[in-house]
């Protein structure tokens, strides 16, 4: 039997390497052998993006993205969270059985209002609304990254909680997590991520890109020093490399005479050509945003049927149906 693995990515902003690296290129690759359910989740875009305009593009350009990138809507269900209704229904459920006390100790609510994020309750209540987009498709396993880890668990306790009350109903997910990846870097040695403008987008134009990857902070170390690889700029380009390349990295990061800006130099093209076959997909389906949301439009059918499926399991053991 297939294990089903379910993520969502959220278009808050331009999709950056933290995105591809954390889940988007997980996915891709999981789509081979397994029930793939991928989504854009527009709901949550929705606690810091209140912009109509602003939203309905990124929603359109992350499809895009997504689809340039390899996923392939024969082999994956994909669509937009905003389109399957069921999910809201349940999230409204779930609240029911999650204390506040679980939410309270989400420590990526604190870390987001640490970093000058107006707080709302679509924040503060966020825990509960991935709970229903994981448990609403009866997800086996979830693909995150380390700062979605502790969100996860909090899906598992209410999923637990719902089951010691009103029966076996919820499958409880399993988090999957890649050591490597777990949590990219940004330009700035923070998590890479869009609230804290420390990006390197995926599809931005050669001379913004450039301008990113020359912005990675390093040191002031001697160059007569060896480097220290705990740093952004190692973690970036080890993204890229094999096994035996990052090694070879490393050693030159040890062995004294390293240029900084030699290695970003070396960066910047690694990204550059990894990016370039994909550019002229992605130029496609841009041209195309109807067929785009034709397909996206068939995935929300598709997962409507599933999402129905679980809503009424839990509908009738809670007694919402009579």
């Amino acid at each position: 039997m297939k294990q089903r693995i379910l993520s969502g990515i959220q278009p808050s902003g331009q999709l950056h390497l933290g995105n591809y690296f954390g889940m988007m290129s997980r996915m891709i690759r999981y789509q081979e052998e397994n029930d793939l359910f991928c989504f854009i989740v527009n709901y949550h875009a929705l606690t810091t993006v209140q912009e109509r305009d602003r939203l309905r593009r990124n929603t359109i350009e992350a499809a895009c993205d997504f689809l340039a990138l390899g996923l392939d809507p024969s082999r994956a269900t994909f669509w937009v969270q905003g389109d399957v209704p069921q999910v809201t229904e349940l999230t409204w459920i779930l609240s029911n059985v999650t204390s506040l006390g679980l939410l309270e100790r989400a420590t990526s609510y604190k870390d987001k209002i640490a970093k000058g994020i107006t707080p709302n309750v679509g924040l503060f209540s966020y825990p509960i609304l991935m709970a229903a987009d994981i448990l609403c498709f009866g997800a086996h396993r979830v693909p995150v990254g380390k700062d979605q880890k502790q969100h996860l668990e909090i899906t598992r306790d209410i999923a637990l909680r719902f089951n010691h009350i009103f029966g076996d109903t919820l499958v409880v997910p399993e988090p999957d997590i890649d050591q490597q990846t777990q949590l990219v870097p940004g330009i700035d040695g923070q998590k890479m991520s869009k609230s804290y403008h420390n990006t390197i987008p995926i599809f931005i134009d050669d001379k913004e890109l450039k301008k990113r990857v020359f912005s990675i902070v390093t040191d002031s170390t001697p160059i007569e020093e060896p480097k220290d690889k705990n740093t952004p700029l190692f973690h970036i380009y080890s993204l890229f490399l094999t096994d035996t390349e990052r090694q070879e990295l490393a050693r030159r990061f040890d062995t004294p005479g390293l240029r900084y800006g030699d290695v970003k130099k070396e960066l910047y093209e690694r990204i550059r050509a990894f990016i370039t076959p994909y550019r002229e997909k992605r130029e496609e389906y841009l041209r195309h945003e109807d067929d785009v949301r034709d397909i996206l439009a068939e995935g929300a059918r598709k997962a409507r049927e599933v999402a129905q499926q679980y809503l009424d399991r839990v509908r009738t053991v809670t007694g919402l149906n009579y």
